[in-house]
């Protein structure tokens, strides 16, 4: 077979080109180019844990920051609620003493209003007995023919009246 002869000859040649592309690729990238690229490899690293290390400060700070702003929220509430209530009182105060005032004036009217019809009241029944007393005087001596005088008549008016 030649073809195997041939690889005999040649095969020395090949094993020292061999040896040589691998040596160079070796010494060219694995010694050149592969420090490098870790290097990149590195600093990419260290960058991107840089960066997180920045993000997770500036996350603390944040929810820092918004715990102070919710103390200080919470806080402004209380203060608002306290208001509110301190102004809902005062209002019920200026409220319950309008009322009372209004209410004073309203049981003076009324006291007011009760006299003026216990007087009327009263006129009305003196004008009552009156035309009661005229009436009756009229009706005896019409009907009986006798004379009763204006006392009399107003004495009979008043038993009548009191006995219902």
């Amino acid at each position: 077979m030649p073809q195997i002869a041939q690889l005999a000859d040649t095969y020395s040649s090949q094993i020292f080109w061999l040896l040589i592309i691998f040596g160079l690729v070796f010494f060219v990238v694995g010694r050149g180019m592969v420090p490098k690229v870790m290097d990149t490899v590195a600093q990419r690293d260290a960058q991107i844990a840089g960066d997180l290390a920045a993000a997770q400060a500036a996350r603390d700070r944040a929810d820092e920051q918004e715990a102070a702003w919710r103390e200080r929220e919470n806080a402004n509430r209380a203060d608002a609620q306290a208001l509110v209530s301190k102004a809902k009182a005062d209002a019920a105060a200026k409220a319950e003493k309008k009322l009372a005032t209004a209410q004073t004036k309203i049981d003076a009217r009324i006291a007011e209003a009760e006299e003026r019809i216990a007087i009327a009241r009263g006129e009305a029944a003196a004008e009552i007995e009156s035309v009661a007393s005229e009436a009756a005087r009229d009706i005896v001596s019409r009907l009986a023919g006798v004379k009763v005088t204006d006392k009399a008549a107003q004495t009979a008016v008043k038993e009548a009246m009191s006995h219902g």
